[in-house]
């Protein structure tokens, strides 16, 4: 990742995450962000959203994907002040917030019981829905290449690559 050129007078982050803007001052406090703070801690813990998970905390499992300017990123490995300025993604915002519909890829996983315990579930899906913005319509290898990151202790892989490719053929 690139150095974060931040003065040190600056006491603030801005993020901007599933559409929404929150400006953090940056320190220790409760409230706060401290720049040693995971974007998967900052999500968790100050935004509240949970379903962005944490497992092995050093990148291996991709438990904590979310999406930054529309790529797939482990959370768990990004400080929160690298992502000013980036546009985030989590499972939470995946919805559509005028009708609560969910995401395609959702429907095609529950379709599909493509999930077992689910704790593995929001990363997957997340990496799946960078993977189809960049190609909608991937082989199932290219899907399996995408998603060789993302770890299930449950052994529901092959559920997760057919869920996978019916939405792919559905177009969504």
């Amino acid at each position: 990742m690139g150095e974060i050129n931040r003065s040190p007078y600056e006491s603030t982050i801005t993020l901007t995450v599933n559409g929404d803007t929150h400006l953090f001052r940056l320190g220790e406090g409760c409230h706060e962000v401290s720049p040693s703070h995971t974007l998967a801690f900052t999500l968790r813990e100050r935004l509240g959203l949970t379903g962005t998970k944490i497992s092995c905390d050093r990148g291996a499992c991709g438990c904590c994907t979310v999406m930054m300017d529309g790529k797939a990123v482990l959370s768990c490995m990004l400080l929160t002040v690298e992502c000013e300025e980036k546009v985030i993604s989590t499972i939470e915002g995946l919805g559509d917030p005028i009708t609560g519909s969910i995401d395609p890829i959702q429907q095609s996983f529950i379709d599909h019981t493509a999930f077992q315990c689910g704790f593995c579930t929001p990363g997957i899906i997340m990496s799946t829905k960078a993977l189809l913005t960049e190609n909608p319509s991937p082989t199932r290898g290219e899907v399996q290449e995408a998603l060789a990151g993302n770890f299930c202790r449950c052994n529901s892989h092959y559920h997760v690559l057919d869920a996978v490719m019916a939405v792919t053929r559905k177009g969504g």
